[in-house]
């Protein structure tokens, strides 16, 4: 399985030692990957030295995509906001079986639907499925 995080995955992974999300990393068979875009934003949002310090670690066992992915008709995702198409083009453009995100407000209307092959799930029910 390849596993894309978004940004708030990434940042809620990083900003709590402590945090469920960092169970993904311990997941046999799965390979986490994101993109730059979603780094940086995740990043530009934690406040402590530390909490970046771990995102760092964390990024060391994810393959981050660096090219941004071609801009493209999506036919269930139209009204995504434009923060928020480049991180569904990128987990397409990886190959990523599945995005996952804790950002109802704008991904919460295609929960559990399949995107160019990318099931875009919440967190919590990536693990109820898979661990």
């Amino acid at each position: 399985m390849r596993v894309f995080l978004d940004a708030n995955v990434l940042f809620s992974a990083a900003y709590r030692r402590d945090a469920e999300l960092r169970k993904l990393w311990k997941l046999p068979n799965v390979n986490l990957v994101t993109s730059l875009y979603a780094v940086e934003e995740a990043r530009r949002n934690l406040d402590a030295q530390e909490q970046i310090k771990d995102l760092e670690v964390l990024l060391q066992d994810i393959e981050v995509t660096v090219a941004a992915p071609e801009d493209r008709p999506l036919a269930l995702a139209q009204k995504l906001s434009d923060k928020d198409r480049p991180i569904l083009l990128a987990a397409i453009a990886a190959r990523a079986t599945h995005l996952l995100t804790g950002d109802t407000k704008d991904f919460g209307s295609l929960y559990r639907k399949t995107v160019e092959d990318v099931l875009i799930l919440p967190p919590a029910e990536f693990f109820s499925l898979f661990s």
